[in-house]
């Protein structure tokens, strides 16, 4: 499975932007996908991801601006992230797991990191 993620970029404080990703391959051993975030000298954390069933699970300080959808047809998971703030600024991954909802050591693919940059 490969993960091909774009959106990423510069945007002003109270801005948005839109991140996708799009999987190719065996997809169909794929339940979660979604997107992780690590900052500068910060550890990678949870943004949001959803399961092939549509559960959703968010961090909690994007609860309320971001919002994680998945368009099964087209293999294909968007982030829409809303009233960024300058701590959002990170590089943000895709991942992909054959679990429902997995830990963050049992994704089995990782797309490579697009940069948000968020300027206050």
């Amino acid at each position: 499975v490969q993960l091909q993620a774009s959106g990423g970029g510069l945007v002003q404080a109270g801005g948005s932007l839109r991140l996708s990703c799009a999987a190719s391959g065996r997809i169909l051993i794929i339940d979660t996908m979604g997107w992780y975030r690590q900052a500068p000298g910060k550890q990678r954390e949870l943004v949001a991801v959803v399961t092939a069933g549509g559960t959703t699970n968010y961090a909690d300080s994007v609860k309320g601006r971001f919002t994680i959808s998945r368009d099964n047809a087209k293999n294909t998971v968007y982030l829409q992230m809303d009233r960024l703030k300058p701590e959002d600024t990170a590089v943000y991954f895709c991942a992909a797991g054959r679990l429902a909802l997995p830990r963050p050591e049992e994704y089995d693919y990782w797309g490579h990191g697009t940069l948000v940059t968020v300027s206050s």
